[in-house]
């Protein structure tokens, strides 16, 4: 049974969502082909380090193509496989249900856990329940939260590689701009360490002071609460929670967020847990291995001054 992967990829490099969809592709599909959009080198390469059978580039494409006009393509390539997979990456649901459509079929969205080939696990209800999906469609399309996943082990593969001879269809719309924050802290969907601020930093001077600055002590991404999002503490692509980006680091300090479900569903696979928050009732500590009730703008910059020493 062959599958086709849709590669998430940044800059020409292939972010590590797409090495994690790769290690659940392994346990569907005997042969994984990794589809690129766009001819870079350094992803082609990536892709063969992680064992792809086959590469498809699409170098009549780029990062910046419409998400309808890379569905056309894949609807034109999957015809010639069992499994079409992308990581639950807001580019890839964006285009594989449109595949899925295209095909008539339903799609699985978000496993977290592969059974057999057809059966699936999945979280529902913001995670509180894991929902089991067996599928009976000839061509099955799914989406993998990679916090579930570890990476796949890197390996020497001398796989072919194909570039898909296209014509790309006129499109209805059209890329103009795309906006994005520059950092130099890690990425939030794949950082080891995470600090995230919520609604009780109070301002954007404050988050930045307090949260900003701790995750600089740890070399830590920075995340957010809704909340803290919606009252402009921070931007969107910083938000974690069930409408958000769902993380699993190696350690999340969660800083004056009170823990309400949307946001725990998008952390709470974290293996170590930090929270601080004045409130001692507040629903984080629920989850949390370690909890600190004290005043964050108190607690946050002493636990900084005992790093620095």
């Amino acid at each position: 049974m062959t599958t086709l992967l849709l590669a998430d990829t940044r800059g020409g490099s292939l972010l590590d969502s797409t090495y994690r969809a790769m290690s659940c592709a392994n346990q569907i599909g005997d042969d994984v082909h990794i589809l690129t959009i766009g001819a870079s080198e350094e992803a082609i390469y990536s892709a063969k380090k992680i064992g792809a059978k086959k590469i498809l580039v699409a170098a009549d494409l780029d990062e910046n193509s419409l998400d309808e006009t890379v569905a056309q393509l894949i609807e034109k390539l999957a015809t010639g496989y069992d499994f079409v997979i992308g990581s639950a990456s807001s580019f890839s649901k964006s285009v594989l249900p449109r595949v899925a459509a295209a095909f008539d079929v339903m799609q699985i969205s978000e496993i977290i856990r592969v059974i057999d080939k057809r059966t699936f696990e999945r979280p529902i209800f913001a995670g509180n329940a894991i929902q089991t999906v067996q599928a009976t469609d000839a061509k099955l399309v799914l989406t993998v939260r990679t916090s579930a996943f570890p990476a796949a082990p890197i390996v020497t593969a001398d796989s072919p590689i194909e570039v898909i001879e296209w014509s790309v269809p006129e499109p209805m719309s059209f890329f103009k701009e795309e906006i994005r924050s520059i950092s130099e802290r890690p990425d939030l969907s794949s950082a080891k360490i995470i600090v995230s601020g919520g609604r009780g930093l109070q301002s954007a001077d404050s988050f930045s002071q307090i949260v900003g600055a701790l995750a600089d002590k740890l070399g830590a991404a920075v995340g957010a609460s809704r909340a803290a999002v919606d009252a402009g503490y921070a931007p969107n692509d910083w938000q974690v929670g069930q409408t958000g980006k769902v993380v699993a680091p190696d350690l999340y300090v969660a800083v004056g967020i009170s823990g309400a479900i949307q946001h725990l569903a998008g952390m709470k696979d974290s293996k170590i847990i930090v929270a601080i928050n004045k409130d001692a009732e507040a629903p984080i500590f629920q989850v949390a291995d370690y909890g600190l009730v004290e005043d964050l703008f108190i607690a946050v910059p002493e636990l900084k001054e005992e790093l620095s020493r």
